[in-house]
């Protein structure tokens, strides 16, 4: 098996060496994987990462590893070692992308700093997550995405005006600083490889993406002095916004963003006398009385059953759609039709649907070529190839514990 990447990808010749762990800097990799670039994926003897015991399981097979490490080569070394850092050294010198999540303490200890690394690879771009940043008084404390939701605001605007902060059941801020790293890596190669630079160090916490996202109230606290709490599902720049429980006892969800797209829903449910009322007809007084546009709403959704919904407000152009649970999503016709989710054949599972690449580029599609494989399934090919390591080394190490 050869680690050169899929032909006609946008990323072949890239080559990632992924020695982080868990979510964010993995998903960075898992991206990059996808459109063809060289993924070797290291993780600890033995166990391996430990998102490979992260999640639901199935017959003790982790689903979210099996996604999450689509397209990579897994390759086992232990970097507690300093033959282990070695390796990596060395294979941080074949690399154009590392990706590393370890507290900067440790990197600087280990010798495995970004200045260390490009010393020997100039052309090194490295992408360093943590939980709050390579420098400032908490920079070394561990942290995972719960803080980075927690620390950006999103939980204080999350839940019930009377409820408690809320925080996702899915890894939203892992998921949020693994999109800005993937960018920041294409942003570094082009800077590399266009402008004739060096490599660089992509500094990344799971804080600020997040954080970036949540500005407004920022903007609103530094110049109004007010500080905006939890709405529920409703938004104070936006109304009719909301979500509404239809007469069958299902969802739907509604946005009114646009001045166009509110008074199409009120003419939707009959009540095209209130695009003429200053209170609903301009959008500032319509924010003013987001509660009574809300109650027109939730009383006509009240009476209809979800598809009868949809369909008026489908036909009327309103910004509307159904509430899902994973089953509805999968039997989506839209998203079917776009073979938005893909089984893929794996020896452990059979096969597994996954959701495939993300966006969709038209000259160079990104490829599911295969799932998260066993631990050191790539050994050979990894050291032997890259490294060039030959038979009695690869022993030796493997008795020291090292791979």
């Amino acid at each position: 098996m050869s680690l050169s990447g899929a032909d006609g990808a946008a990323l072949k010749g890239v080559r990632v060496v992924d020695a982080a762990t868990l979510a964010a800097g993995p998903l960075v990799a898992t991206w990059l994987g996808e459109f063809g670039a060289e993924v070797v994926k290291i993780e600890q003897p033995g166990g391996g990462d430990p998102m490979r015991q992260w999640g639901a399981q199935r017959d003790g097979v982790g689903l979210m590893w099996k996604s999450l490490s689509r397209n990579k080569k897994s390759a086992t070394l232990n970097l507690r070692l300093e033959a282990g850092r070695d390796l990596l050294r060395q294979l941080a010198g074949t690399a154009d992308v590392l990706i590393m999540n370890l507290r900067p303490s440790t990197m600087r200890k280990w010798g495995l700093d970004y200045a260390s690394l490009a010393a020997a690879n100039p052309g090194l771009v490295m992408v360093h997550v943590t939980g709050f940043g390579a420098d400032g008084p908490k920079s070394d404390r561990p942290g995972f995405g719960t803080l980075g939701e927690a620390m950006s605001g999103f939980a204080h605007l999350t839940g019930s005006p009377d409820g408690p902060p809320t925080l996702p059941s899915f890894m939203l801020a892992d998921g949020v600083a693994a999109l800005n790293c993937t960018y920041a890596v294409m942003m570094a190669l082009y800077h590399r490889d266009v402008h004739g630079a060096g490599g660089q160090l992509i500094d990344c916490n799971l804080i600020e993406p997040l954080a970036r996202l949540l500005e407004q109230s920022v903007i609103t606290y530094d110049q109004l002095g007010t500080i905006p709490v939890r709405t529920g599902n409703r938004w104070d720049i936006s109304a009719p916004r909301n979500t509404y429980r239809t007469s069958d006892g299902r969802w739907l969800a509604m946005s009114g963003s646009a001045p166009s797209i509110a008074m199409r829903a009120l003419r939707a449910v009959g009540r095209a006398d209130l695009t003429s009322d200053p209170r609903f007809a301009e959008p500032q007084e319509r924010l003013r009385n987001a509660g009574l546009v809300d109650k027109v709403m939730a009383d006509w959704i009240a009476e209809h059953t979800l598809d009868e919904a949809m369909a008026v407000f489908e036909a009327a152009e309103v910004a509307a759609a159904p509430v899902y649970d994973s089953a509805q999503l999968l039997a989506d016709p839209q998203l079917q039709a776009r073979q938005t989710y893909v089984s893929v054949p794996d020896d452990d599972l059979g096969a597994m649907r996954v959701q495939g690449p993300v966006p969709r580029l038209s000259a160079t599609p990104g490829r599911v070529e295969h799932l998260g494989p066993a631990v050191g399934a790539h050994n050979d090919v990894v050291y032997r190839e890259l490294l060039g390591l030959d038979d009695t080394t690869m022993t030796d190490l493997s008795a020291q514990g090292v791979i």
